[in-house]
């Protein structure tokens, strides 16, 4: 074939392969929503509870969006049609026993694809924006304040119902689980807390075990109820007059009080308050490290994710592409043996660029496969040519008279 014929052969199977797209795509826009949610769930996943959302600038660009969705969803699906017409375009040039390959390319190219797209969103993206998204340090103490603060609601449940020795167990539980290492004190503080914040807090906690305590312990000493009540109400017009050391002093005098309701449990009623100070501090605290919030628009997490993941297919492709590459006669195992050294290098260095994190692990995730997958390419260049040497010997054979 000509220079001419070889561009009009190129020029149909694009045609082809635009024509695949652009049906699929349109099929896909159908089912664009769902779609935009399934490939978004590790990004959201890594985000606090409250603010798993993302947000959009313009008034067209969900639209957008998800129209890019449909078009990258068309892509992905014609990825057998695309292989398909890749070995029509090589296979003119091949011999016919080596066109018999057709079939097992279009299906394993296709897998390959398939493998890539999920490691990268079932392994590599997790980890990944959990890194990006979230501080260790951060998520530690949250993971401890959200136990303790279920545990300290069930201490509050047992004061309801007058058990109050089980109240004081769980709460010691509690506490002693929300501290680093058990002895009383929480980490220190990279950030210094709000006041306010804790202050609110610590109203907060005082409230719930004054209603626990009423119902469950307080039908004798309803004076002694009263007068704790009284001691909140002088905590609370202190914090609105920002007089936060009067403040905590109302309430642990509202506390002391309440111990004074059931005299034989006072340190199982202290130990919950104790607790629920400590909660309070806790969530200071926390709020003050996470002065920093996430904001993500749709448009640049779906057009990350989907970079990821079609950087992660075209990888697993590299085999599949290096053993065309050694039927067709292009590259040779000798050549790649000898700069196998420089390939290792080239996939670091293409690792680091496309990995949007600087750590070990993530770099790690897009490395390894990388260099596992031109290995398993090198291997494979390497034995179609010893087949095709073994071949090449057996017919320059001369039969025995």
């Amino acid at each position: 074939m000509s220079l001419v014929e070889h561009l009009t052969e190129l020029r149909s199977r694009l045609f082809k392969c635009t024509i695949a797209v652009f049906v699929l795509g349109t099929v896909s826009l159908v089912f664009a929503k769902p779609i935009f949610g399934m490939l978004m769930r590790p990004v959201l996943d890594a985000l606090p509870p409250e603010g798993r959302s993302l947000i959009y600038t313009s008034g067209i660009e969900e639209i957008n969006v998800l129209m890019k969705v449909g078009v990258y969803c068309g892509i992905f699906l014609t990825t057998p049609v695309i292989l398909w017409q890749i070995w029509g375009f090589v296979s003119p040039g091949l011999y016919p026993e080596e066109r018999r390959y057709a079939s097992p390319f279009v299906v394993l190219g296709s897998v390959a694809f398939l493998t890539g797209a999920m490691f990268c969103y079932f392994v590599v993206l997790p980890s990944m924006f959990k890194f990006l998204l979230n501080e260790e340090d951060t998520m530690a103490l949250e993971e401890r304040l959200d136990t303790a603060k279920l545990t300290a609601d069930d201490a509050l449940r047992f004061l309801r119902v007058g058990d109050a020795e089980r109240a004081g167990q769980l709460a010691k539980q509690a506490s002693t689980a929300l501290t680093a290492a058990g002895d009383g004190q929480l980490d220190a503080p990279q950030v210094v807390p709000s006041a306010s914040v804790e202050m609110a807090a610590r109203l907060e906690g005082l409230g719930k075990l004054v209603d626990a305590v009423a119902s469950g312990l307080g039908s004798q000493a309803r004076g002694v109820l009263k007068q704790a009540v009284e001691k909140r109400v002088e905590a609370v017009e202190a914090f609105g007059k920002k007089d936060f050391v009067a403040a905590a002093t109302a309430m642990d005098a509202s506390a002391s009080l309440l111990a004074g309701v059931a005299p034989t449990h006072s340190e199982e009623l202290a130990g919950v308050w104790k607790l629920e100070k400590e909660l309070a501090e806790g969530h200071a605290r926390n709020q003050a490290e996470r002065w920093t919030r996430p904001m993500l628009t749709m448009d640049e997490q779906l057009s990350l994710v989907l970079l990821l993941i079609l950087a992660f297919g075209i990888i697993f492709e590299m085999p599949l592409v290096m053993a065309v590459l050694g039927i067709v006669g292009v590259v040779q195992s000798r050549w790649l043996f000898r700069y196998q050294r420089h390939a290792f290098v080239v996939c670091l260095i293409a690792a680091a660029v496309i990995t949007p994190t600087g750590d070990v692990v993530n770099l790690s995730l897009m490395a390894g496969p990388m260099l596992m997958c031109y290995e398993l390419g090198v291997l494979a260049v390497w034995l179609i040519e010893k087949r095709r040497s073994k071949a090449a010997a057996t017919t320059d054979i001369a039969p025995v008279p």
